[in-house]
């Protein structure tokens, strides 16, 4: 039996236990790492989701320890699992694994791949912040307006009972309520509820597509953090960025995605430079030149509210897109620039705690604030730094409205984004096309069971 080392995040980690070492019997997992997620260390996977064999559950350590629990718990194996990653961040963790001894393990995406019974499109990203939460609304709506049911499941965002959270289902605002969902989960779950769509989430994937299967005649993988799919995938969409030209071939495991892809969107064309346009059409083409390359911009926009123009404004951003995502500025931004704002007001002097923790860990980040909330404590940290910040208008550029989550005691406007098709191909005749294969087959096999 080999003792396994799991480097994770509180997600892909998890899945990948679940799928591959889960009750097996020549493995035995002696822990979880965790970083990019604060206050997932020191916790357990619990025995109820582990299985047989850890009647105690899994420890969840610091990934500063790995060579300390590699010689400990005599580790031969260490497989890392989690995702946005610049590839030398995954290969000093490689080294510094086989230095103390340890394989060192990437998984192959089929092999942590889960069958669905019915149709499933998936849509990826090469990294944090594409932009690929509209474009999977974009493709819910197309699914619906082709007659199909889809269900959503959701890239995992497990930070509290895991237990609990082993299977989720979210059909109404009083589902996120009921859940203690965090500011993230929100943020990806609301806009497909208000669009009538049910999204699924949670810990134990095979156990979340079973449930999805009895109410969906398609599935939709809306993936997170650059992530590869969890679900055998029948047609997968990729969304690359040009705001960030090259990172498509730069970070772990985007680049799988990019090469697996069947469409590639290059989106945000709008607004970025057409060199780096180019640039990532070009490394599509020379890395995945049978994939399909769809053109869209991402267009942003304003809800009611008081004028910009002439206002120092506080914009509140994203949060995975900027600390993941390593971007510098998002769809609040932009709304501003366009909308004559006098001044983007700096939060940095007012931030407190873990906010402040943010910004000293991403010194990138300066006249913005990121919508950190993975716990109720963190939320009231980022309510209280909005208070200690002088301005005259807080701009809300997060996929949901802070202002039914947060007390804030200026006014405040919101920015919306959604994405738009520009030339040929176009996305939604693509997914007509695959629609209508889909379609075929399913009265092939109709006709053929009679």
């Amino acid at each position: 039996m080999k003792n396994v080392l799991i480097l994770g995040a509180a997600g892909r980690d998890f899945h990948n236990f679940n799928v591959v070492f889960r009750n097996h019997p020549e493995f035995h997992v002696v822990a979880f790492t965790a970083t990019q997620i604060p206050d997932i260390a020191g916790r357990r996977y619990p025995p109820v989701l582990a299985g047989r064999g850890y009647p105690d559950g899994i420890p969840i350590v610091e990934e500063n320890d790995l060579e300390k629990v590699i010689k400990r718990d005599g580790v031969d194996v260490v497989v890392f699992s989690y995702s946005d990653v610049a590839h030398p961040t995954v290969m000093h963790l490689a080294s510094r694994s086989v230095a103390a001894g340890a394989d060192f393990w990437l998984l192959g995406a089929t092999r942590t791949q889960v069958k669905s019974v019915v149709p499933v499109i998936s849509v990826c990203a090469v990294r944090t912040g594409c932009g690929k939460s509209p474009v999977s609304r974009l493709v819910a709506g197309e699914l619906r307006k082709n007659g199909w049911k889809p269900v959503v499941i959701r890239h995992p965002m497990p930070y509290g009972d895991l237990a609990a959270q082993a299977v989720q289902r979210f059909a109404t605002r009083k589902d996120l309520d009921r859940n203690e969902c965090t500011i993230e989960e929100r943020e990806e779950y609301e806009p497909h509820i208000e669009q009538g769509t049910v999204v699924y989430a949670g810990v134990d994937y095979e156990e979340i597509l079973r449930a999805a299967e009895k109410e969906a005649d398609i599935i939709l993988w809306d993936g997170g953090n650059n992530d590869t799919c969890f679900y055998a995938a029948d047609l997968e969409i990729v969304v690359t960025d040009p705001h960030r030209a090259g990172h498509e071939l730069a970070y772990y495991p985007g680049e799988v995605n990019l090469r697996r892809a069947d469409i590639v969107v290059i989106n945000k064309v709008d607004t970025a430079k057409p060199a780096d346009v180019e640039t990532v059409r070009r490394n599509i083409q020379q890395n995945n030149p049978s994939a399909a390359v769809v053109r869209m911009a991402c267009k942003v926009s304003l809800g009611p509210g008081e004028s910009i123009e002439g206002k120092r404004v506080l914009v509140v951003e994203d949060g995975p897109t900027l600390t993941h995502g390593q971007m510098a500025y998002g769809a609040g931004v932009v709304a501003a620039t366009q909308g004559g704002a006098r001044e983007l007001v700096d939060p940095r002097p007012h931030a407190v705690g873990s906010i402040r923790s943010t910004f000293e860990k991403y010194p990138h980040l300066s006249q913005l604030l990121p919508a950190m909330g993975y716990s109720e404590h963190q939320r009231q940290e980022l309510e209280e730094t909005i208070h200690r910040t002088t301005c005259d208008l807080v701009l809300i550029a997060t996929p949901v409205n802070l202002g039914l989550i947060l007390n804030i005691d200026k006014p405040f406007r919101r920015v919306g984004y959604e994405v738009e098709e520009l030339g040929q191909p176009r996305l939604t005749d693509l997914l007509s096309n695959f629609l209508e294969k889909q379609s075929h087959t399913r009265m092939s096999e109709k006709v053929s069971t009679r």
